[in-house]
């Protein structure tokens, strides 16, 4: 089973669900030519996408355009259900960064047909993880900047207040439409400047204050 750890701590968490936003931050529902939404827009990936920082992301081969998507990433510490605000902020446990793989081309049929993008999200190793920082160490406070580079070259950077939906929002949102629980994460959208990558290619994203990761693509 695959596990969150929480940084300065002997806390482990088991994955459960992974709840994802799509489109949180306007500009990059513009880059990819979408609405900007009036609500979050959620979709699934399953915990067995999971790696961890140091890990391999494996190029799917019934894909040529695979995208980075850079995110914080919310790990939710208690069952929660039509949550308020309130209670949604508090069930919120630890942070961390991570990264939404994407195969592009793979969605962009998908959406031609009306059909679930569940294919382009949810191949095996497309849930890249940092480890966590729990909010008892560390709270955030949206001024941090998300920050992603390949080969050493910058190609997100954002402050997290810009997202549309912020966090407790978000987990009261999700916690109208499922049931959240201790172990469930939520990747809570990607800034613009989502991109290709190759095989070969070495990825490095961050949060300040955060954490941070490294992975390479095979």
């Amino acid at each position: 089973m695959k596990t969150i750890r929480i940084r300065n701590s002997s806390l482990e968490y088991p994955i459960n669900k992974i709840v994802c936003v799509g489109r949180n931050y306007a500009e990059h529902a513009k880059e990819l030519g979408n609405e900007v939404p009036e609500k979050p827009v959620v979709f699934l990936k399953p915990s067995s996408a999971v790696i961890y920082s140091g890990g391999k992301i494996i190029y799917p081969s019934f894909s040529n355009e695979m995208h980075h998507e850079t995110e914080l990433v919310l790990l939710i510490g208690n069952t929660i259900k039509d949550a308020s605000v309130e209670q949604a902020a508090d069930s919120i446990a630890a942070y961390g960064v991570g990264l939404d793989m994407t195969l592009r081309d793979v969605q962009a049929e998908l959406k031609k047909k009306g059909h679930p993008w569940t294919i382009a999200k949810c191949f095996d190793t497309s849930a890249v993880l940092s480890d966590f920082i729990s909010k008892d160490e560390y709270r955030l406070n949206l001024d941090e900047e998300i920050l992603l580079t390949v080969n050493g070259k910058v190609r997100q950077q954002e402050k997290l207040n810009m997202m549309l939906f912020k966090p407790a929002e978000i987990v009261g949102y999700i916690s109208s439409l499922m049931t959240l629980e201790k172990g469930d994460l939520i990747f809570t959208g990607t800034p613009k400047g989502v991109g290709k990558v190759n095989k070969g290619d070495i990825l490095n994203a961050e949060i300040t204050g955060v954490a941070k990761l490294s992975c390479s693509v095979e």
